[in-house]
């Protein structure tokens, strides 16, 4: 249970839900499984007590990434221009406005709306906060939010909540893991989830393109072993013409493969997204808080995950990392 939250935010949470008709979840942009598990996993357990759902992400036209077509409930999901009018908007595991894309103005336009999150960058927005930095995903709250509703926990809802937690915990191997979370994985397991096909599908299910992808972005890693103050960096970079017309998700994993490097603390990926501009990935193992660093260039994220985007060219952002990494290190 989490020990952040404060019981009245949870009142005011449980009183919005018992007062709406309808509700609104919305994943960040380029969502993750974190995002939009827990969006589907609480909507279809908001479904049960005989809501109307929807789900959306505030990109024009979106459509679920191949890699997350499998969750159950993705029929809740609909484009952001398609949407219906809704008595109640909860984001799930978005930091900050900014990250809500075109959705933005649907939550500003809502009389009550609740935020779902566990990044320590939180920025504050909407009316009622359900953030706990201290929780390992988001996943981990709206698990709790769904038992305080009293809503059975199906095998469905469990799967969209367990992709959350493995992926934002790396397989539980991350810092991030409490004893509370694998108390979590062992109650989802349990309530019937087929645990060895979801993490097959999660974390070892590509198409040979995005492996060659990967692999050519490895190749091409760079290794500073005098950044980060002598901590060492690893990094990478993926353009537009590079990704053979792959998604930006699909850049995603580099950043697990780079993190291992033994001569670095810090790993880097940086791909451009589809509007030129570059997003920048962070991982770092024990001593670097990268979050930090991430917060520094206008970003967020955790103290070993973040992430940033910048409006510089390749080399410019590259060098300010590095600029950054030597006054937080």
């Amino acid at each position: 249970m989490s020990n952040f939250v404060a019981q009245p935010e949870w009142d005011k949470a449980l009183a919005a839900v018992s007062n709406c008709s309808s509700v609104l979840l919305l994943a960040h942009v380029t969502p993750d499984a974190d995002a939009l598990g827990s969006a589907l996993g609480l909507g279809l357990a908001l479904q049960s007590l005989g809501k109307k759902v929807q789900v959306s992400v505030g990109e024009a036209n979106f459509k679920v990434p191949s890699s997350l077509s499998f969750l159950p409930g993705v029929h809740l999901i609909r484009a952001p221009e398609a949407l219906d009018a809704t008595d109640l908007v909860i984001s799930c595991d978005v930091s900050s406005a900014a990250r809500l894309g075109t959705a933005l103005e649907i939550l500003q336009a809502a009389k009550v709306s609740i935020a779902i999150d566990h990044h320590p960058s939180f920025t504050g927005f909407g009316t009622i906060h359900l953030v706990d930095p201290g929780a390992a995903a988001t996943a981990e709250l709206v698990l709790e939010f769904i038992d305080r509703l009293e809503v059975e926990l199906t095998s469905e809802i469990a799967s969209a909540i367990y992709a959350g937690l493995t992926t934002d915990t790396g397989s539980f191997k991350f810092q991030s893991t409490t004893a509370h979370t694998l108390r979590m994985a062992a109650r989802l397991v349990e309530a019937g989830i087929d645990n060895s096909k979801l993490s097959r599908l999660l974390f070892d299910d590509e198409p040979l393109a995005a492996l060659v992808m990967m692999g050519e972005a490895v190749s091409r890693a760079e290794l500073l072993p005098d950044a980060a103050n002598g901590a060492g960096l690893v990094y990478t970079s993926v353009t537009l013409s590079q990704r053979n017309g792959l998604p930006e998700i699909a850049v995603e994993r580099i950043i697990e493969a780079l993190r291992r490097t033994s001569e670095a603390e810090v790993a880097a990926v940086f791909k451009q997204a589809d509007d030129g501009h570059w997003k920048g990935s962070l991982r770092s193992k024990t001593s670097v808080d990268v979050g930090a660093v991430a917060m520094a260039m206008g970003g967020g994220g955790h103290k070993y995950a973040s992430g940033f985007s910048s409006t510089l060219d390749l080399a410019a952002t590259v060098e300010l990392l590095i600029a950054k990494l030597a006054i937080t290190a």
